[in-house]
């Protein structure tokens, strides 16, 4: 199928940047929020990133005009009724995700396609909340989105191939590499650095080294672009200490247990850049 008006739920951090990204590749885009100070929050800053690329010369004024005249926000989940692709881009809460997908499986097109932005959560119990199961996949884009090159494209054991194909499709013209994954916690992205991150955190606890010297190592030692310590600061440390955690509870492996000292920093809030405080001192 052909993907060209795509509906994007919730204007934070990763939906807004997904709606900044699909606009930019010229989809018209809708993107809801649950009130309207979000909304124009989200929308705002979608506005001030474009700015800034055409002050630094990436774009011109008329292509950002262009790029917000494909962008229309609505605070109204009915709204989607004419979406080809939805992408949930919510809090990581099952509960939620799923009274979510049941909506939108009543409100959008039969032949429309709901994704979840999820980075470890499983989606077929979010698709057997709807009709359309085999329409239903992960579509994993990466903060920030309109940076970061890659899209995670999850298929579940209900996704059809067709589904598949466009949701590959649609990360393509979106100007991203795709990897194909399967609906298993963590995908390829998250199961691979979760544990090298929570390992970092350990050898900083036990005293093996600096957070500075681990973060030095792999920058010049593994040709990190970032150290494992400063990227779960820039990930969120709660966000972390989630993942891990719901990774442990599906995989039970030892691996993915979170270190006592990264739950504590979470309950004193020390949450990384966006509090000003994690393993560094942003203030």
């Amino acid at each position: 199928m052909e993907i060209k008006n795509v509906g994007v739920i919730g204007c934070g951090q990763m939906g807004g940047g997904i709606v900044q990204t699909a606009a930019q590749a010229g989809f018209d885009v809708k993107v809801s929020e649950v009130n309207e100070a979000f909304l124009s929050k989200g929308l705002n800053t979608i506005k001030s990133n474009l700015s800034r690329n055409v002050e630094k010369g990436r774009m011109t004024k008329e292509e950002m005009d262009a790029v917000l005249n494909r962008i229309h926000g609505t605070t109204n989940i009915a709204d989607f009724s004419d979406r080809d692709l939805v992408v949930e881009a919510v809090i990581e809460n099952m509960e939620m995700k799923k009274k979510l997908f049941a909506e939108l499986d009543k409100i959008c097109p039969a032949g429309a396609i709901l994704a979840t932005n999820t980075s470890c959560l499983s989606i077929i119990d979010m698709a057997m909340t709807t009709k359309r199961a085999d329409k239903v996949l992960g579509i994993h884009f990466f903060n920030p989105v309109p940076v970061m090159k890659l899209v995670e494209v999850v298929k579940t054991i209900a996704t059809s191939a067709e589904t598949a194909a466009a949701g590959k499709q649609f990360g393509e013209k979106c100007g991203k590499k795709v990897v194909i994954a399967q609906d298993s916690p963590g995908f390829i992205v998250n199961r691979l650095m979760i544990p090298f991150i929570l390992n970092a955190i350990q050898m900083m606890d036990s005293g093996i080294a600096t957070k500075e010297d681990i973060d030095a190592g792999c920058n010049l030692g593994l040709n990190h672009p970032m150290g494992p310590l400063a990227l779960a600061d820039l990930i969120g440390l709660d966000t972390v200490y989630f993942i891990a955690n719901a990774m442990y509870a599906e995989l039970k492996d030892p691996q993915f247990v979170a270190p006592t000292l990264l739950g504590k920093m979470v309950t004193a809030g020390w949450l990384g850049r966006k509090t000003g405080k994690g393993f560094y001192d942003y203030k």
